[in-house]
């Protein structure tokens, strides 16, 4: 069994490192506000611990008061921490009043020369009271929190609330506990404390991750459509290109002009003429496959990328859907807008092997289609310029 030195030696020496990587946590930007709190109450146990180890060579009796005082200040900090991190609206004031009565009970159990088991009695039910507190918070609100640190955080506060609770009467039955009691309370210190700092920086890698992925989301998709942009469309088509590599498949570049809209934005304003868009969006979405890319490219210009075509009429028929879908009415606020389409088609590898090639050619069909009385749909070479 090692002496208290050693103990007192190791403990002292973790929760230093333990403060020292909460005080960095905090000097991450957007760190969640508990690891300040977590590195005031571990500088509190600290200090508990060091008061007990510079006690031990004189066994002076008068750093007990310091000792319990750090100790017990240090669960209203874990609490409040605790609140903080997990976003709790709960009364901080009870924490603090609690510690405080423990507090009062020490000095007066020392002034009226109470036994050594009165005396901890008081103090230790207080620290399993709140300790148990803090598990049952944990256990309560740790959903959308991260998973596996959360759990041994709950289950490290309740044991030390046994622990805590316990102590006095082990200690009383069996005095050689008490040399047990801190390797097992460090232990579990230990524990609670590796496992909120694991919370700390797991839901700061998680709200990285959130971050990028809400990042890559706004870079490749169209804010006002929910279509993806041209960038997304430049970098998945070579993935496209994969699928018409297969035996049989043909990838077809539609590119897709609204007829009238203009007029409804002239007319009917900016706010329709956006939902309409919004309805068009959603209407090539129902047309096509999730393995089809659907884009806005501009204000009322549209590409589709579909995939899988078992043969080059099936273009037609993909366009002849779409064509159909958008000359539908559109009906906005009680009013009812009617729009045209102008389809120009392209067929990989036949017209281009680049998206470049493949939407201008796709392009250019979509403007003899315009030339020659709009909404229709028209393969590139197809017909006389």
């Amino acid at each position: 069994m090692m002496s208290y030195e050693a103990v007192h030696t190791f403990g002292s020496t973790t929760y230093f490192i333990f403060m020292l990587l909460f005080i960095w946590a905090v000097k991450i930007p957007r760190t969640n506000p508990g690891a300040g709190w977590w590195a005031l109450s571990i500088c509190c146990a600290l200090l508990a611990r060091l008061s007990l180890f510079f006690a031990l060579p004189t066994d002076d009796q008068r750093l007990l008061p310091v000792y319990v005082a750090f100790n017990v200040l240090e669960k209203p900090l874990l609490l409040t921490g605790l609140a903080r991190f997990l976003n709790l609206d709960v009364r901080l004031r009870w924490f603090w009043s609690a510690a405080l009565a423990a507090e009062l009970w020490l000095l007066l159990a020392l002034a009226a020369g109470f036994a050594p088991f009165l005396r901890a009695s008081g103090y230790c039910t207080v620290n399993a009271l709140l300790l148990a507190y803090m598990g049952r918070l944990i256990l309560q609100n740790r959903a959308g929190f991260p998973r596996w640190p959360m759990a041994l955080a709950a289950a490290a506060s309740l044991t030390l609330a046994v622990h805590w609770l316990t102590a006095p009467a082990l200690i009383e039955l069996f005095p050689v506990w008490s040399r047990y009691a801190f390797v097992v309370g460090t232990a579990l210190v230990l524990a609670q404390y590796f496992s909120l700092l694991a919370a700390v920086l797991a839901l700061f890698q998680m709200r990285l991750i959130d971050a990028e992925a809400k990042a890559l989301e706004m870079a490749f998709q169209d804010p006002l459509t929910g279509l993806n942009n041209k960038r997304y469309m430049t970098t998945l088509f070579d993935q496209a290109l994969l699928l018409a590599t297969r035996p049989h498949h043909v990838v077809a570049v539609f590119y897709i002009d609204l007829d009238n809209f203009k007029p409804i934005n002239d007319t009917a304003g900016h706010g329709v003429g956006d939902e309409v868009l919004k309805t068009v969006a959603a209407r090539l979405k129902s047309c096509t496959r999730s393995t089809d890319i659907c884009a806005r490219v501009g204000g009322d210009e549209f590409v589709v990328i579909a995939t899988q075509l078992e043969h080059e009429r099936q273009a037609t028929d993909v366009a002849g859907k779409l064509l159909t879908r958008l000359t539908e009415g559109i009906q906005v606020d009680g009013n009812v807008y009617a729009l045209g389409a102008s389809i120009g088609i392209a067929l990989y590898p036949q017209h281009g092997r680049s998206l470049a090639e493949l939407v201008q050619c796709a392009d250019n069909a979509m403007y003899h289609v315009k030339r020659n009385g709009k909404s229709g749909c028209e393969v590139y070479g197809a017909a006389a310029p």
